[in-house]
């Protein structure tokens, strides 16, 4: 996971550190509940039900967000323990979901402070909120669709496997990891130059916005 927009701005600093964190940690633990749910008790097992982030993120990752502007998480599962076929798909598919009502949440949130507020300040106590549940929300919408890209290590490849034998059977035939690798790489560096997965994610924010918003006027 990803930060495009990092600015000199503090503020935008802050706001981008505080939602990477806790989205993470969040979608991490999203994918430890499913386990347990699943039957796989591996997260627990291995201290992983916690909101510590140096367990999700561990410090590598902390101090890359900080300095580079990437980060990742993991949550160790056992898929052998899983209850049934589907539970890997459901497994995964928890995560993204769970950024996606952490988006849905932020903007709802964003729609009714401006409703309550109207125009009001842009700065000070006001002007702050609106700005962190505009990026919190949009962050996240980013990270929910970029973490459904169907390609390995991404939720997305276990979900489509799930659904679709010919996907599971390529992945299970593609033996060297680096194809992979050479494919996300790729992936990631075209959509950094069409301005990243966190413009979608604020174009996607802002109609669900102007959707919400038009139940006031």
């Amino acid at each position: 996971m990803f930060i495009t927009n990092i600015t000199k701005d503090p503020q935008f600093f802050v706001y981008a550190i505080v939602t990477m964190v806790f989205s993470v940690v969040l979608h991490e633990l999203a994918h430890g509940w499913a386990a347990i749910w699943q039957g796989d008790r591996t997260p627990i097992e291995q201290g992983h039900m916690t909101a510590d982030p140096r367990v999700h993120m561990g410090m590598v990752s902390l101090l890359m967000l900080v300095f580079v502007g990437i980060c990742f998480g993991a949550m160790p599962v056992n898929p052998t323990r899983f209850k049934h076929r589907h539970s890997a798909m459901i497994v995964a598919a928890a995560g993204p979901l769970m950024n996606l009502l952490l988006a849905l949440l932020a903007l709802t949130g964003l729609a009714i402070w401006d409703n309550i507020a109207g125009a009001g300040p842009t700065d000070g106590v006001g002007g702050n909120l609106h700005q962190f549940l505009w990026f919190f929300g949009y962050a996240n919408v980013a990270l929910c669709i970029f973490n459904l890209l169907p390609i390995p290590p991404l939720d997305g490849s276990t979900v489509l496997a799930g659904m679709h034998k010919g996907y599971r059977r390529l992945i299970a035939e593609v033996r060297d990891p680096r194809v992979f690798l050479v494919a996300f790489v790729v992936l990631f560096l075209l959509i950094n130059t069409q301005g990243g997965f966190f413009k979608v994610g604020a174009d996607v924010a802002n109609y669900y916005l102007s959707w919400l918003h038009s139940f006031s006027t």
